[in-house]
């Protein structure tokens, strides 16, 4: 006869994103969302949850500088964006992570 208690835990299913800046993948709880809102406004998403097409990025300052450079965040969001919104989210990115880069989590190589 078999048993009915829960002998074997199973495992919670952690979903990963990869970071535009730097390409790795990593837990989608440990990365940065940006969003394109169906106003077309382009936002910080903290909760992971707004509505709209994202992508994600590390908080390290250099993933926020690579993934901003070129035309990465208009391929990624299917859209394009002026200068401004891009200024807007250096300066977020600036304020928010300025100690990230020194921390233990700093990218290398």
């Amino acid at each position: 006869m078999k048993s009915t208690s829960s002998s074997s835990h199973r495992t919670r299913h952690v979903p990963q994103r990869t970071c535009l800046g730097c390409r790795q993948i990593k837990a989608k709880r440990e990365l940065i969302r940006i969003v394109n809102t169906p106003g077309g406004n382009l936002e910080v998403d903290i909760t992971g949850k707004k509505a709209g097409r994202g992508t994600y990025l590390c908080p390290i300052l250099e993933c926020w500088e690579a993934g901003l450079k070129g035309n990465r965040l208009d391929y990624a969001l299917r859209t394009s964006f002026n200068q401004e919104s891009r200024q807007q989210l250096m300066q977020y990115a600036e304020e928010h992570l300025r100690g990230a880069a020194s921390g233990p989590g700093k990218k290398t190589g």
